[in-house]
C-alpha cells in the first residue's frame, strides 16, 4: 500500500463520520462546553415586570418635566420588596436598582439629581425624559422565546441565560466515548520499576487528556502484552461499553510483533487505510469495527501526539457537534529550512512574538521523534509540505499551534 497524502487521510477519516446526534440531560452546573440537542426556550420572561435600571426616584414624567419640582415620597421599592400601592400626582417612591416599579410612575430620576427637603419631600435638580432608566418588562425575553438554538456550544454567558430562562438542566449531545489500549511486552505503568526491556508507558496520559480536551468521555482499557487473545479481550471490553473510538497506541504495523492490525481485522475490523506520507507518525492505521472507528496510534510517544492532534481531536469533536479547534496559523521562519523529502514533516518548534505582532518561529535543531522533552517544551509544530524547497529567513510558513490560546 503506497503511502496516503495527510490531507487525504483526514478527508477520508471525518467523511466516515457522522455526528452521534444522541443526548442526555445534565445539571446546569455540568453542561459548560456542552453543545445543546434542542432549542432551548424561555420558561418566563425577563425582566418580568418593570423594573429600575439605577437608584433613584419613581414618578409622574408630568409631574417632573422642568427642575424645580417638588415631590411627596409615599414608600419604598427594593428588589424583592415591591411598593404595593399607586404613586399618583405630585408623589413619587424612592427606588433602588432592579426594583419593580411601582403602578403609575413612569419614570426613574436618578438620586443624585433630586435633594431631599424637610417632610420626606423632595425637589427635582435636573431635566428627565419620560421612560428613563425603566426596563421594561420582557425587554431580555419573553417566556417561550427561543433564545439558544440546537447545536449552541454553552460557555459562561450561555450558561448565565440558560439559567435566568430558569433551566436546571439541559438536554446536550452526548459526548463521544474513546476507549484507549496500550499494547506492548515492554510497557510498564508509571511508578512501577522498569525491567531491563521494558519502558514506562507514556502514550496513554497524553492522548487520553487530548481526547477529553476535545469533549469525549474516557475508557482505559489498560496495557495488554503482545499476545492475540488478551487483545481480543479488550476489544471486546471497548465493544461491551459501546466505544464511540478504540485507539490503539503501538502495534499497529506489520512487524513480527504488531499484532494490533491482525487481531482487529480477526475481530471484524473494516480496514481503510495505515500508512501515511508524514513524519513522525507514518503507520497510523484508520477502520472501523460496526459502528465504531478504530484508530491505530504510533507507539512511539511523540508519532503519537502528532497523529492524535492530526486525527483524532477532529474526528471526537466531529462526532460530539462541536467546532474545530482553531490550531493553524502562519509565522515567519527565524532561520533557514532545508528542502523537504517526499513526506509531509511536522517540526517541533518555539514561537517568539514580534514587534509588528507576528510571530517567528524557531524549530529545535533536533527533531527525533522519541524526544518528548522537546514536545513539552514546543509551542507549534511547523508544516513542511511534501518536496518543499529551501526556506529563508522571514519566510511565511504555516503552524499548527499546539496550545491555541497563544493565537490571541
Amino acid at each position: 500500500m503506497s503511502l496516503l497524502p495527510v490531507a487525504e487521510a483526514q478527508a477520508r477519516l471525518l467523511n466516515s463520520a457522522t455526528p452521534l446526534h444522541r443526548f442526555e440531560s445534565v445539571p446546569l452546573d455540568m453542561a459548560d462546553g456542552r453543545v445543546l440537542a434542542r432549542d432551548l426556550a424561555a420558561r418566563l420572561t425577563q425582566p418580568p415586570f418593570d423594573a429600575s435600571a439605577m437608584d433613584g426616584y419613581a414618578l409622574r414624567f408630568e409631574d417632573a418635566a422642568t427642575p424645580g419640582s417638588e415631590l411627596q415620597i409615599i414608600g419604598a421599592s427594593a428588589a424583592g420588596h415591591a411598593f404595593e400601592g399607586t404613586v399618583g400626582k405630585g408623589e413619587t417612591v424612592r427606588i433602588f436598582t432592579g426594583a419593580p416599579v411601582p403602578a403609575g410612575a413612569d419614570s426613574v430620576l436618578l438620586q443624585e439629581d433630586a435633594g431631599r427637603l424637610e417632610g420626606d419631600r423632595i425637589r427635582t435638580t435636573y431635566p428627565i425624559r419620560q421612560g428613563q432608566h425603566i426596563r421594561p418588562r420582557g425587554q431580555d425575553f419573553l417566556e417561550g422565546e427561543v433564545v439558544l438554538s440546537a447545536g449552541t456550544v454553552m460557555d459562561f454567558s450561555r450558561l448565565t441565560v440558560a439559567a435566568a430562562m430558569n433551566h436546571p438542566a439541559l438536554d446536550v449531545y452526548r459526548r463521544p466515548l474513546v476507549a484507549i489500549l496500550a499494547t506492548g511486552d515492554e510497557l510498564v505503568l508509571p511508578g512501577s520499576e522498569p525491567g531491563a526491556s521494558q519502558i514506562v508507558a507514556s502514550n496513554t496520559f497524553g492522548i487520553a487528556a487530548l481526547a477529553r480536551n476535545a469533549g469525549a468521555h474516557v475508557l482505559d482499557l489498560g496495557i495488554v502484552p503482545d499476545d492475540s487473545d488478551e487483545i481480543t479481550a479488550a476489544i471486546g471490553r471497548a465493544r461491551v461499553a459501546k466505544a464511540d473510538i478504540i485507539v490503539t497506541l503501538g502495534g499497529a504495523s506489520v512487524g513480527d510483533h504488531d499484532l494490533v492490525q491482525a487481531t482487529m481485522i480477526a475481530a471484524g475490523m473494516q480496514l481503510d487505510f495505515w500508512r501515511i506520507a508524514m513524519r513522525p507518525g507514518k503507520p497510523l492505521m484508520v477502520g472501523s469495527l460496526g459502528e465504531t472507528h478504530v484508530l491505530g496510534l504510533p507507539g512511539n510517544p511523540v508519532s503519537s501526539l502528532v497523529c492524535g492532534l492530526l486525527f483524532l481531536e477532529p474526528l471526537i469533536r466531529k462526532l460530539a457537534s462541536l467546532p474545530p479547534v482553531k490550531r493553524d496559523g502562519v509565522a515567519k521562519a527565524a532561520v533557514p529550512f532545508a528542502a523537504n523529502d517526499q513526506r509531509q514533516d511536522y517540526m517541533r518548534a518555539t514561537l517568539t512574538k514580534t514587534a509588528d505582532g507576528g510571530w517567528l518561529v524557531e524549530p529545535f535543531s533536533r527533531q527525533d521523534s522519541s524526544m518528548m522533552k522537546v514536545f513539552s517544551r514546543a509551542d507549534c509544530l511547523v508544516v513542511r509540505p511534501p518536496h518543499a524547497p529551501e526556506l529563508a529567513v522571514g519566510s511565511p510558513c504555516p503552524v499548527i499551534v499546539l496550545r491555541p490560546d497563544l493565537l490571541g
